[in-house]
């Protein structure tokens, strides 16, 4: 059944949830992006923080923040830890020593000025600060026994939908109908993923014809009423994702990925305002100014940021409260590793989460932090709802035993 996308209600995971204002200006989304997101209410006392140190084990990267008062908490770093190091340690860490957790939304605007950090600004510099919120949200969560989803808004579900996705574009057609084949078996999933172009390739296709065929075949192989999204990850100029996006609308796609480059914003919107899929944009977006601008021009229909990418959860929870007030789900780009943790998180809190969040990569990797294991059944996977990001302390523990210190 071909979707005509008269109405992108679908697009929600739950859509009763979140309703699309009329005429909203961008005073409004600027104060939806200025709100208060913390809620630390159940911390009555200062939470100085006391040390944070980086440690390797199991081929992992950890970051640990302990407070004055013997409070602890943990955040896994994705691998880009490994080069991004310095720059957390010199530039990152320092600011926060001897600060109160609990100020953690202030302090986050105080880090990206202290030492002219701004002028770094971008992923590596949003990256590390992500981690280091991660820990202090993780202690905090910890000392009120509440999942981390509750500090940040309330947690409204556990139950999250995938799709799973390939990152291949060396396939033929066939060949990565099986990939996605094999799967939706494992996983149960009823909704897939796949790259189209060439990966920022200024309009070459990966595999001459390769897209386009790949398109028809896997709504033939998946049948109508399978979930197809496309991943253009910025192959094309306006005229030629625009001819894409009409294929995809032809055979009834879900949405189409960040067709354009990611910094050409006007021809994502060109793109947007030609075509009829919503468009998802801001995988690689580390600026709250150019989402608003975004959200603001409809240039996307759904909003992607990476939790790490863009600096936290309280960062990419102002995005949402900014996509909300237009009706926009946010579907989350997720970083390999433990970024599918960080996804669960976000999705059981955020009122306008998209229909399908991405199994990625990485749940092997680090399941066994969690009892128990973490794991997609039925094609949904169920967020963690112990204290803090989840984790069995004891097993935490146990690994950073033996870990070094970075």
């Amino acid at each position: 059944m071909v979707n005509t996308y008269h109405d992108l209600s679908y697009l929600h995971l739950d859509s009763s949830l979140t309703q699309a204002q009329s005429n909203v200006s961008t005073a409004e989304l600027e104060a939806a992006a200025n709100s208060t997101v913390l809620n630390v209410e159940g911390i009555t006392s200062p939470l100085i923080i006391e040390s944070m140190e980086l440690l390797f084990n199991n081929g992992l990267y950890f970051l640990r923040t302990r407070s004055k008062d013997g409070s602890e908490g943990v955040a896994v770093a994705s691998e880009r830890a490994a080069y991004l190091y310095p720059l957390l340690k010199q530039l990152i860490i320092p600011y926060f020593i001897g600060k109160d957790a609990r100020d953690l939304e202030k302090l986050l605007d105080g880090v990206y000025v202290y030492q002219s950090n701004y002028k770094l600004s971008g992923l590596a510099l949003w990256c590390c600060i992500s981690w280091v919120e991660a820990s202090l949200l993780d202690m905090m969560g910890r000392i009120v026994g509440k999942p981390i989803g509750d500090l940040l808004g309330g947690v409204l579900r556990n139950e999250i939908p995938i799709y799973v996705a390939s990152g291949n574009r060396g396939t033929t057609p066939e060949e990565e109908i099986e990939v996605l084949q094999q799967k939706v078996a494992e996983t149960g999933a009823r909704a897939v993923k796949f790259k189209v172009g060439g990966r920022m390739s200024k309009n070459a296709d990966s595999i001459q014809g390769r897209s386009e065929s790949l398109i028809y075949l896997t709504r033939k192989t998946f049948g109508d009423d399978f979930t197809i999204h496309a991943d253009g990850n910025g192959s094309y100029d306006p005229p030629v994702a625009i001819e894409y996006g009409k294929i995809l609308e032809e055979i009834g796609a879900f949405f189409y990925e960040e067709p354009c480059p990611f910094e050409h914003l006007e021809d994502t919107k060109e793109v947007a305002d030609a075509l009829h899929i919503p468009l998802a944009f801001g995988e690689q977006e580390t600026s709250i100014r150019r989402f608003r601008w975004i959200i603001d021009n409809d240039a996307a229909q759904v909003v992607q940021p990476d939790l790490q990418y863009n600096g936290g959860f309280i960062r990419n929870t102002r995005v949402a409260r900014m996509a909300a007030l237009k009706g926009i789900p946010v579907t989350p780009h997720i970083s390999g590793g433990y970024g599918y943790i960080y996804m669960l998180h976000f999705a059981s809190y955020i009122p306008n989460i998209g229909k399908f969040q991405e199994d990625k990569a990485g749940v092997k990797v680090t399941d066994y932090l969690f009892t128990p294991h973490m794991e997609v059944k039925d094609g949904v996977f169920r967020a963690p709802t112990a204290p803090g990001l989840g984790m069995d302390v004891q097993v935490v523990d146990k690994v950073l035993r033996k870990a070094l210190v970075v």
